[in-house]
This record gives structure tokens, C-alpha cells and sequence, in this order.
């Protein structure tokens, strides 16, 4: 899939297996594949798009897939560059997988201060049915969540669970910050309108 106009920049990253290209896929396809596909790692990125509707307003959200082997990590930058939303995946079933989500919240801290992070725990279909092979504390997922100013989700490809959630709250989160900007602009606007007011009919100013 190519790249047509968005209006949100979403990237998806994290470790190879963490279950990114299955939560894309059940998104924007309503589908799981599963052990029914042969699993293929992706190289370089993958896009796609949907449209959501928030506040009666249609929000285009582009999605890149990035790869998550090492070798493809600078590849990966150029995906994310300019992103205003970053979905940052783990393996609720490997703590690897969350050590190698923290690499990537502070790779987006240094080079995209602007990018929103939306810190995302997959497989919980796995840890549903047996909780012994969870292996990412919940607590320190919060806690990490908590020092990104962002927001940890719990997810499972599998069944869907709570994978709409996290899109839709990602485009209303840029729309209230949209607004947000407009309205500070507007707001400076009006101080500049009435210095200018106030200057304009000050009789010492005039001389």
C-alpha cells in the first residue's frame, strides 16, 4: 500500500514479534490471521489508512508498520519522522519486548519531541487464558506510561480488545489539540488587535 493524504502520522514500533503488523491488520481489516499465515517479517514498513469520525469530523489516520528487527532500526527513523503519534508495542509474554519499548520512547524523545506516545501491551489473550506467562508487571507499564505523559493500553489482536480504542483516542487527541492551536492563535491574535487598538489611540504615541 502507498501513502496517499493523511491527517495524522501514526507509527507503530517496537521489537520483531511484538505482535504490530496483527494489531494493524485487525484494525484495518477486522481480521487475524494468526497461525493460519506463515508469519513474514516486515522489512522497512508497511502502510495503511483508515478513516475515523470524531466529533462529526473525518480523521484520516495513516498507519506505518515499521519493521522491528534490529538491522531496519535507521530505516525506521524515516518512518517516524514527522509522526504526531507514536504507538509503541510490547509483548505482554516477554519482558525483552518491554525493555526494547523503552529504546524506542527515547528515540522518539530525541527526535520527535511533538509525537504523542501510546504505550500498547499485546497478546492478552495469551495471559487471559494462562496469567503464569505474563511477564511484564503491570504497575511498571503504568509507571512508564506515566513519565511519557501518555497512556498504556492493554490489547489482544486475537479478539480485538481494545484495539479501536486506541486509534480512536489518538485522532481525538489531535483534535482537541488542533483546536487547542487554534484557538492560541486566535487568542494572540485579538492581544495583538488591541495593542495595536490601544497604540493607534494613545494622542502621545501619535506625536
Amino acid at each position: 500500500m502507498s501513502g496517499g493524504k493523511v491527517d495524522i502520522k501514526v507509527v507503530l514500533l517496537g521489537k520483531a514479534y511484538a505482535g504490530k503488523t496483527s494489531l494493524v491488520e485487525r484494525y484495518i481489516h477486522n481480521r487475524f490471521l494468526g497461525e493460519t499465515v506463515p508469519y513474514q517479517n516486515t522489512i522497512g514498513a508497511a502502510f495503511g489508512a483508515k478513516t475515523v469520525t470524531v466529533n462529526n469530523k473525518n480523521v484520516i489516520i495513516g498507519i506505518w508498520d515499521t519493521a522491528g528487527s534490529e538491522r531496519y532500526e535507521a530505516m525506521s527513523k524515516i518512518y517516524y519522522r514527522g509522526a504526531k503519534a507514536a504507538v509503541v508495542c510490547y509483548d505482554l509474554t516477554e519482558k525483552a519486548s518491554f525493555d526494547r519499548a523503552r529504546f524506542w520512547i527515547g528515540e522518539l524523545q530525541k527526535h520527535e519531541e511533538g509525537c504523542r506516545i501510546y504505550l500498547c501491551g499485546t497478546k492478552y489473550d495469551i495471559v487471559e487464558e494462562n496469567p503464569a506467562l505474563r511477564s511484564v508487571d503491570e504497575k511498571e507499564a503504568k509507571a512508564l506510561a506515566l513519565d511519557v505523559r501518555g497512556e498504556v493500553y492493554v490489547t489482544s489482536s486475537k479478539t480485538g480488545k481494545d484495539i479501536e480504542k486506541i486509534f480512536i483516542n489518538i485522532a481525538s487527541d489531535y483534535m482537541a489539540s488542533k483546536a487547542a492551536a487554534a484557538q492560541k492563535e486566535d487568542d494572540e491574535e485579538i492581544v495583538k488587535l488591541r495593542r495595536s487598538s490601544k497604540k493607534s489611540n494613545c494622542p502621545a504615541c501619535k506625536s
